[in-house]
């Protein structure tokens, strides 16, 4: 800091140069030059260094504050990177993935929660996947029953009616023992009923399966006229389609030998595509057969044209060819010739 007042070190170094100059001005004094001088010349001196003093504490004071500007300047820096760090600390970072053929990127809790719900797709998939197997497997136990079920049932009617046996004369037992005739027929009943419930027993099973395949064949129908409109656009007319099928049949029985019955059981809309592919090829046969053919021309023979060809025989060739070549294999093939 800056002050008027004077410093008491330099004060006093100006008093005491006055003194010593004063000192050369009285006569009265004996003292000798050179004290004086050398008295003044020390006072110059410590006049020079108190006066320098100030300069020294302003340069050192400018040096703190050059240092004070260049700390605050990179107290500065470093609070803008640490801002710019917080900044990029809050932008997630990005990973590129593939996702349907195309790479897209996505965050980190993007990748977790995408993990998870595969996690949990892939852990219900293997569930249902495990379910099935189990309703399967039981299917296949069921149906492995089944079988052996419906094997049992004929060998199970044929006992019964082995032990069931004829009908006996029951008039003739209860002549002889009414008590008797009451027990038999209630044991003949018996036997009868559990007879009469193992063919109803089959018969349930023949209508069950009946019923089923009917219900296949129903479904495999409805498909196949699905299929038959996408191969056969123009069966999307309904007259155009069943004056066709009528076609199809009447050609599948009378030319390709088809009996009735088995049309009647023609349910793959494959088959029918090949009778309609072979029906359609006969068709266009029949019906290139009906155009006129035009003969060609018959060449007109130039003079001279008939001695050129008899000229030209093989005979006459391998002749030519022997009598440039003279190879043997030539030779036989002119005695081929004659032969």
């Amino acid at each position: 800091m800056a002050t008027t007042e004077k410093p008491t070190a330099l004060q006093n170094n100006l008093e005491q140069a006055e003194k010593a100059f004063s000192n050369l001005l009285t006569p009265e004094e004996e003292a000798p030059v050179e004290e004086v001088v050398e008295a003044v010349e020390e006072s110059v001196e410590e006049i020079e260094e108190v006066t320098e003093e100030p300069e020294m504490e302003a340069e050192a004071a400018e040096e703190v504050e050059e240092t004070e500007e260049e700390y605050l300047e990179e107290d500065q820096d470093e609070s803008q990177e640490d801002q710019v760090e917080l900044l990029d600390d809050e932008q997630p970072q990005l990973y590129t993935i593939k996702q349907n053929g195309v790479e897209v990127e996505v965050t980190l809790e993007e990748l977790q929660n995408g993990y998870s719900r595969q996690q949990d797709y892939t852990r219900k998939t293997q569930e249902l996947a495990n379910q099935r197997k189990e309703i399967e497997s039981q299917q296949a136990e069921l149906r492995q029953k089944d079988d052996i079920y419906k094997d049992l049932l004929p060998k199970l009617e044929a006992n019964l009616k082995a032990e069931l046996g004829e009908e006996p004369d029951w008039k003739a037992i209860y002549d002889e023992d009414p008590i008797a005739y009451v027990r038999e027929k209630d044991i003949w009943n018996e036997k009868q009923k559990r007879l009469e419930a193992a063919q109803a027993e089959q018969q349930r099973i023949k209508d069950e399966e009946l019923a089923e395949q009917q219900k296949q064949i129903k479904e495999f129908v409805e498909f196949g006229n699905q299929q038959l409109l996408e191969k056969v656009p123009e069966w999307k007319d309904s007259e155009k389609a069943n004056s066709e099928k009528i076609a199809i049949r009447d050609y599948a029985i009378n030319v390709l030998g088809f009996t009735p019955q088995e049309m009647d059981q023609v349910y793959d809309y494959r088959i029918l595509l090949g009778l309609r592919n072979s029906w359609l090829h006969d068709k266009t046969i029949k019906a290139t057969k009906k155009k006129p053919t035009q003969k060609a021309p018959a060449r007109v023979a130039r003079p001279g044209t008939a001695n050129q060809v008899k000229k030209t025989t093989p005979l006459k060739k391998s002749k030519q060819k022997l009598a440039k070549s003279g190879k043997g294999q030539d030779a036989a093939k002119v005695f081929e010739n004659l032969i």
